[in-house]
């Protein structure tokens, strides 16, 4: 849950940092709206929650897993967001370049480094096996 969640805020500042750095939208499609990205970002989300389940489900998680993982969120946005250009604007041109434009523009970079970053860390915490954090009186009562 915590490496979704860094996900999710690492691909927000990043795409935020290359929407200043471009002084450009992500998308900059005229009359698209944000449909289309939100839904991309939500599918990439449950892309990088699923497979990163699916690599911690071993009882030794492999730090080798984490590209796959970051692979699947990162094709999971550009795929979806496609398919949403390409409802909301009825053009395959036109949702052909978004998602080449995504490729281009480093948003895809963005959430693939992000997703790489959190899943080994979700990875590094299970290896760990660590725990959440305790108070003292909650450890006296372990004892």
């Amino acid at each position: 849950m915590l490496a979704t969640i860094s996900f999710f805020a690492l691909a927000v500042f990043g795409l935020g940092a290359v929407s200043i750095a471009t002084d450009s939208d992500i998308i900059a499609v005229p009359g698209l709206g944000q449909l289309p990205g939100a839904i991309g970002m939500l599918a990439a989300v449950v892309a990088f929650a699923l497979s990163l389940w699916s690599s911690l489900r071993r009882t030794q998680p492999s730090f080798v897993s984490a590209p796959a993982v970051a692979l699947a969120a990162a094709l999971a946005h550009l795929v979806v967001v496609w398919i949403g250009v390409l409802a909301a604007s009825g053009d395959l041109i036109v949702a052909t370049v978004v998602a080449g434009d995504l490729v281009r523009g480093g948003a895809s970079a963005v959430l693939l480094v992000a997703a790489a970053i959190a899943a080994w860390g979700g990875i590094a915490l299970r290896r760990t096996r660590a725990q959440h954090p305790q108070w003292p009186w909650e450890r006296e009562e372990d004892e």
